[in-house]
């Protein structure tokens, strides 16, 4: 039970956070011809312009994306927990519609919450190593590649989506959508627990070698080996250093777990990082 455990709570995690994403969308934006950006976005379009459903479509539009991300964003655990996802999610857009009605037709009150409940959402799923399909897809390959923060890219993304909802829609629509992204995105890098902040994990381990080289290769994070004693035993024993993002703890223990289930794990906040993979060191002045 204690390994199904993490599994079952990612995937309690992922359809709670796919079920807000539709709720943002039926209770919140669709309602008020607010777009969301992304896919999901595009869809709404369609659906105002030939009433398709939005779930559909945008799960239809996601299948090449499946792709590009199994093979580049985890192979088997983000494929099917992104697949998962987003069934999960086109599903409840379309067949939850009848029931999540429309709460408010105020500005304020579907822009703030439309944002929020999409941003959390999507960020219950990244924590639980999938994404929402789309642009989540694009954001995780970035943050992958470049160290860029996920919300961030994602709200640069969707301003392709909002050029062409300015004319279906006009400008007063497109300027609640803008605000809406840039709510979703923050708490969404709030969600993660993004910003500066990581994470250091000192691993003690029986099998530094297998686990180095998974955090090299699928993490692509590096690695500082450190000789360790136990005081009891006297034995001695690996210390392995690493530090990741916090969006990538969920991916480290995995790759721990996998290479050696008896490792002891040890992750700590770290208040700054500079360096290759995180901030830049300064300059010299002068």
């Amino acid at each position: 039970m204690k390994r199904l455990w993490p599994i079952l709570r990612d995937y309690l995690m992922i359809t709670a956070g796919a079920v807000m994403v539709a709720a943002s969308v039926n209770m919140f934006l669709t309602p008020n011809d607010v777009v969301m950006g992304g896919l999901t976005g595009g869809a709404q379009l369609l659906q105002s312009a030939i009433g398709t459903p939005i779930g559909l479509v945008t799960l239809l539009a996601n299948l090449p994306l499946f792709i590009i991300g199994f093979r580049a964003l985890g192979g088997l655990i983000f494929g099917v927990r992104t697949i998962y996802a987003t069934v999960v999610m086109a599903l409840a857009i379309d067949l939850l519609a009848p029931y999540l009605k429309p709460v408010s037709a105020d500005p304020l009150l579907y822009t703030l919450y439309g944002g929020l409940l999409d941003g959390l959402g999507v960020g219950l799923v990244f924590r639980a190593r999938g994404t929402t399909g789309g642009v989540d897809i694009i954001a995780r390959l970035l943050e992958r590649r470049f160290r860029w923060r996920p919300g961030r890219s994602i709200l640069a993304m969707n301003m392709a989506v909002f050029g062409v909802a300015f004319f279906a829609y006009g400008p007063e629509k497109v300027l609640y959508a803008i605000l809406v992204a840039f709510i979703s995105s923050v708490a969404l890098d709030y969600t993660l627990a993004a910003g500066s902040g990581a994470r250091q994990a000192l691993i003690i381990t029986d099998q530094p070698a297998a686990i180095t080289q998974a955090l090299l290769h699928e993490l692509v994070r590096g690695v500082t080996m450190l000789e360790g004693q136990g005081a009891y035993t006297g034995e001695a024993r690996a210390v392995l250093l690493c530090v990741v993002s916090r969006s990538e703890i969920s991916f480290l223990n995995d790759i721990v777990s996998r290479a050696d289930p008896n490792a002891f794990v040890v992750i700590g906040d770290v208040q700054e990082v500079h360096g290759e993979g995180f901030v830049p060191h300064a300059p010299p002045k002068g």
